[in-house]
């Protein structure tokens, strides 16, 4: 990863008729960095990367990409940039070669075969260049997707929750190919609601209602938040559950199997409601590792309960 500035934004904002998406965000980014963005739907993360990568105007703030201007010069920014839609947008009874060679028209690229050949060898598709893209399994739809995103070698990446309805084998083989494109230099930014896609990233950023209310790396944003957790395993983690929940200090209480995890933001209050609701059953109580999980629903309660929207003088 190099120390390069990419992005640099400051106070960007962005509304749809009275209604603030994306609220005063601030963000740099670096050279061949991976930046996961989550949130909630709704929340503005996929409006935020759309604002940097120069594909939504913002109503307010400034920034550059790649050393462009995002107001005035989101035209250059375009031809720099790959973007891979949550949805498969290529046609469907064309071939995966086809398909790239007509993306490579698009581009306007001087040697298309060539290009096309690369693209097909980088990314395992030469096998299948024949196969129409509508018989492809959501795993190979994907790969092609990600190809047609890469061939005209943008120095940025910006995927809207690529992976979803993937197989595990083939998430794993795409995160893969994303942190070989990074080693190289490529910049990448993505939306994605999965625990272990964003613990793949360099950096994490936590947008809720249009606002970024935490960012780092996965275990400085799980430090900030400020949790403890606590694991009850035996016979009765059930009736500890129901024992728990509600008491003073408990924000969560979650089964996993045959595991109960609690979490709260009081290791003190956390830990008497946990030994209070334990004492006489058939369990045992140790101190867990707070996941990003927990840290996610937890962030995602606190901005639920901020937001002026959800107050009831607003529904009033």
């Amino acid at each position: 990863m190099s120390d390069e500035t990419v992005v640099a934004i400051k106070g960007l904002t962005k509304r749809f008729g009275e209604k603030t998406v994306v609220d005063a965000v601030d963000l740099e980014v670096r050279r061949g960095e991976i930046v996961g963005f989550l949130g909630p739907n709704g929340s503005g993360k996929t409006t935020t990367i759309r604002m940097i990568c120069g594909l939504l105007r913002p109503d307010a703030g400034e920034g550059t990409a790649l050393g462009f201007d995002i107001r005035t010069q989101s035209e250059r920014i375009k031809r720099e940039v790959g973007y891979m839609t949550q949805r498969f947008s290529f046609y469907e009874d064309l071939t995966i070669r086809e398909n790239l060679d007509f993306v490579a028209r698009l581009y306007a690229l001087p040697d298309r075969r060539r290009a096309v050949d690369a693209t097909l060898d980088r990314l395992g598709l030469k096998t299948r260049q024949n196969q129409l893209a509508g018989a492809l399994s959501g795993g190979w739809k994907q790969r092609l997707a990600l190809a047609a995103s890469i061939m005209h070698a943008p120095k940025v990446l910006l995927l809207d929750e690529p992976t979803a309805g993937v197989d595990p084998l083939a998430r794993r083989e795409f995160w893969d190919e994303i942190h070989a494109l990074a080693e190289d230099g490529l910049t990448v930014l993505v939306s994605t609601h999965y625990m272990d896609e964003a613990e793949r990233c360099h950096r994490i950023v936590y947008i809720a209602y249009g606002r970024i209310v935490a960012r780092g790396t996965v275990g400085e944003v799980i430090a900030q938040s400020g949790l403890s957790t606590y694991v009850v395993t035996g016979r009765e983690v059930a009736a500890v559950a129901r024992a728990v929940r509600g008491a003073p200090g408990v924000a969560q209480v979650a089964l996993f199997g045959s595991a109960l995890h609690v979490v709260g933001t009081d290791d003190g209050l956390l830990g008497a409601a946990v030994d209070a609701a334990a004492e006489g059953r058939d369990v045992t109580t140790a101190r867990g590792e707070t996941s990003l999980e927990d840290v996610f629903i937890r962030l995602m309660d606190v901005a639920r309960a901020d937001d002026p929207s959800n107050r009831p003088e607003a529904a009033a």
